[in-house]
């Protein structure tokens, strides 16, 4: 059969399977930033994998991906732990935030079309359901996705490279902070204002509504951590 263009096409796996791994990865992330597994708690291989359906080999990969992440620690003579979360390791966190943040979304708004601005509305629409339905998991999904959207559109690959290796802490301290009052309504009020910046497509309003957000959120955490050791 002669090589042609549409033969090696459809070589082409569009739609990667996801793996075994990838899912317990997936469930074991998501069940420390929702809390299922408290900070400090000693995470036994024995008992995950009967809780995961899983072989031992695959929790190890989990355990060090998710160590990598900073979700989980390595303690000796204990094995692996949820890592616990200090005021000083959020406040780094929220200041690499503000930095990074405010700049990709000032250059989004410098550049976002119709289209652009239709996704991120559409990002926008998920957050609002999700809060109203107070489920941190959408709130989450929703919140990448439209961050997702700013820095792509922005051009701020290594930025969003970055973002994403801190988004597993990310996500703790979002969940952590919106128990708090009223967050699942002024939190996405606060992503609004930067929305409509980029809609206006105003670089300084927009730089300045996701630093105030970003400060926001990271006044709630203080007041959570600064007693933490």
């Amino acid at each position: 059969m002669a090589k042609t263009a549409e033969n090696l096409a459809a070589l082409r796996i569009e739609t990667p399977p996801v793996t075994l791994r990838e899912i317990a990865l997936d469930r074991m992330r998501r069940a420390i930033i929702g809390g299922l597994f408290e900070p400090g708690e000693r995470l036994v291989e024995r008992t995950l994998c009967d809780q995961l359906g899983v072989s031992r080999s695959v929790i190890r990969e989990v355990i060090r991906h998710l160590e990598a992440e900073g979700l989980v620690e390595m303690l000796a003579k204990q094995g692996p732990i949820v890592a616990r979360l200090s005021w000083d390791d959020a406040r780094q966190i929220y200041e690499i935030r503000a930095a990074l943040e405010s700049t990709a979304v000032a250059d989004c708004a410098r550049v976002a079309d119709d289209d652009i601005k239709a996704k991120l509305r559409t990002a926008l629409d998920e957050l609002d359901r999700t809060s109203k339905q107070n489920s941190p998991p959408g709130i989450l999904d929703a919140t990448t996705e439209f961050y997702r959207v700013i820095f792509e559109t922005s051009g701020h690959n290594i930025a969003w490279d970055i973002v994403s290796r801190l988004n597993g802490r990310i996500s703790r301290l979002r969940v952590m902070t919106l128990s708090t009052a009223n967050r699942t309504t002024s939190g996405p009020a606060q992503i609004r204002k930067i929305f409509a910046a980029i809609a206006q497509n105003d670089p300084g309003a927009a730089a300045e509504a996701c630093r105030a957000h970003v400060a926001a959120a990271a006044g709630i955490a203080e007041a959570l951590l600064a007693g933490a050791k």
